[in-house]
């Protein structure tokens, strides 16, 4: 008697045991033959049939009435055992992709990753977290020769792989410029000739870039249709949007942005972020810029790293995000 005949003649067994004393050691052996079958890859319809064989053998005329039913019962485990076979096989290419993502996530934040400067004359806090493994938004610190800094923040308008490659294109194409091209406008305008012929036509980036000049302590900027930020005059207590004006990156071939200057004075605050940090949600109702300033405005006495951290766990505890969430604030000392 080979394996799978035992395997029957001992489910049969089993099967007459229980049905005569419905003796709960019996369904202790069941278990233990049942692990014995996944072990072995057994498919559900192998086991009805064993049960369905073992039937007609012990009882021939329960099997003769109940045999449409248990004919039934046999059609619907094949295709229950052919949906779990397709489950597994989805769920194996689910995991590889989630393994093949996690790995692309680590190999961009290497690509895109920025020290952040630590100066005399500027507090920088900055917190940058993805909606999901990929992050589409992008944000970059250049330390100048002429003590000036410069911060680019970028957000790529959809989500995922696309929207990482295209940061990524970023960060290559503003290390390829040369060094004495610090003109936020300039800057931007080669940008746009860049996204304009190697990105998809619908797909656009917004950017915000500027310079920060210890010399004059004057923030000059440009804007290709990014989230409009906010100036803190510590002097009046009161936040204002930035002025800012110029189209998305990437949707037509020749663009001019125009240039934009803010003095900042001792504890004014420039905060600049992605539309992710004000479209976070809860049930139908977006978060508004006006919470987000309450929440900066009872952080005031915090670092500006502290500030970022609080406006982030304010709103995670809070709202549902629905985007990738970037908030960089600037500080003058």
């Amino acid at each position: 008697m080979n394996i799978k005949e035992r395997k029957k003649y001992f489910y049969k067994n089993l099967l007459k045991q229980y049905a005569q004393t419905r003796d709960e050691k019996v369904l202790g052996h069941a278990k233990k033959l049942t692990k014995f079958l996944i072990e072995n890859c057994a498919q559900p319809e192998e086991i009805v049939r064993t049960h369905i064989k073992a039937l007609e053998e012990l009882y021939p005329e329960f099997y003769k009435e109940a045999e449409p039913l248990l004919n039934f019962l046999l059609e619907t485990m094949v295709y229950y055992g052919l949906s779990i076979e397709k489950y597994k096989t989805l769920q194996k290419k689910q995991l590889e992709i989630d393994n093949e993502i996690a790995l692309a996530s680590n190999v961009q934040q290497s690509l895109l990753a920025t020290t952040i400067p630590t100066t005399s004359y500027l507090d920088i806090g900055v917190i940058s977290v993805p909606a999901n493994q990929m992050n589409g938004d992008y944000y970059h610190f250049i330390t100048g020769e002429d003590d000036t800094i410069g911060v680019a923040l970028a957000d790529v308008i959809g989500k995922g792989i696309p929207a990482a490659l295209c940061m990524s294109m970023i960060r290559y194409a503003m290390d390829s410029f040369p060094e004495n091209i610090i003109s936020p406008p300039e800057i931007l305008r080669r940008l746009n000739h860049v996204v304009e012929r190697n990105v998809d036509s619908n797909m656009f980036i917004s950017m915000f870039y500027a310079r920060y000049s210890i010399v004059n302590q004057t923030l000059v900027y440009s804007s290709a249709g990014h989230e409009p930020g906010l100036y803190y005059r510590a002097e009046t207590n009161t936040f204002h949007s930035i002025k800012t004006k110029g189209l998305l990156l990437g949707v037509l071939p020749s663009v001019e942005y125009p240039q934009y200057e803010q003095h900042l004075n001792k504890d004014d605050m420039i905060i600049l972020l992605t539309d992710g940090v004000t479209e976070c949600r809860k049930e139908h109702q977006f978060k508004k810029r006006k919470e987000l300033l309450k929440v900066i405005k009872r952080s005031m006495h915090l670092s500006a790293q502290q500030i970022v951290e609080k406006v982030y766990c304010h709103f995670e505890q809070r709202f549902d995000q629905q985007d990738d969430f970037t908030l960089i604030v600037m500080r003058k000392k």
